[in-house]
């Protein structure tokens, strides 16, 4: 009997295996996530066996294996044994008092003086980059408490691949730190109406209008002239729909060891 998920599988590509070859291979998944105690639910074992026998049968990126099976870029990586580093530029946040050298609405503020880009370099980017000894930390700052952090160093494996997201990723100070760069672009009117969904439990949408309009949209705008972001993106995603955004790629020439999402 196959294991749950082993049957009825299908993948948008032509991939020439057999079934017995794809049951085989969700049999051993199945049985080393029992070995392991694993609680891992996302794909199930026959669709994470289809998954890999997609990458390595068809050579699909793991961008469109992602879309294809509904999953995260970070899930389909994990799918194929690589381990993830998952972190954000809101982990390397200033604290608040030194957020607001200028004023709480000064859009250069925002994008000169938000984030620590010395303590990213040295607690993340650099030991994972070339050369580096694989030892980080992934966060320096709860910016929902506003207090600075120093969680245990940890090691990446070797292969390990790194997914980080945030405002600002494409600037010339970070630019050189990623192998893939992706931009999610939106229509800068409508983050403000996504803004005020998010956060109508914690500020009155008069607040959260006014700061987005007088900092973060302005700082966008300083952002969008200064770096040109969408010059450098391999991938850039068109969100104005959320139900059906669309990308288009591009080709560069540059190799570092990240992956970098911009918001």
């Amino acid at each position: 009997m196959p294991p749950p998920g082993a049957s009825s599988l299908s993948h948008p590509a032509s991939i020439p295996l057999s079934n017995r070859s794809l049951n085989h291979l969700a049999d051993l998944i199945h049985a080393h996530r029992h070995q392991q105690r694993s609680h891992w639910r996302r794909l199930s074992p026959g669709r994470q066996a289809l998954l890999a026998l997609a990458h390595l049968r068809n050579g699909d990126t793991f961008t469109r294996l992602a879309a294809g099976f509904g999953v995260s870029v970070a899930t389909a990586l994990r799918a194929q044994g690589r381990d993830i580093i998952r972190t954000t530029i809101d982990d390397f946040l200033f604290p608040r008092a030194q957020r607001y050298p200028r004023s709480e609405y000064s859009a250069e503020g925002c994008y000169l003086h938000t984030h620590d880009h010395d303590a990213l370099n040295r607690m993340l980017l650099d030991p994972l980059g070339p050369g580096g000894d694989r030892r980080f930390q992934p966060a320096v700052y709860d910016h929902t408490t506003d207090t600075t952090l120093s969680p245990p160093i940890r090691t990446a494996p070797t292969d390990a691949v790194l997914i980080f997201d945030g405002v600002f990723l494409l600037r010339p100070e970070l630019i050189h730190r990623w192998d893939l760069r992706i931009t999610v672009s939106t229509a800068l009117d409508k983050t403000v109406d996504r803004a005020v969904i998010r956060q109508r439990h914690v500020s009155s949408r008069a607040d959260v209008e006014r700061r987005w309009r007088e900092r973060y949209i302005p700082s966008q705008q300083l952002y969008l002239a200064t770096a040109r972001p969408t010059d450098h993106a391999d991938i850039i995603v068109h969100n104005d729909d959320p139900q059906q955004p669309t990308w288009e790629t591009r080709t560069h020439d540059h190799t570092r060891f990240g992956i970098e999402a911009e918001r």
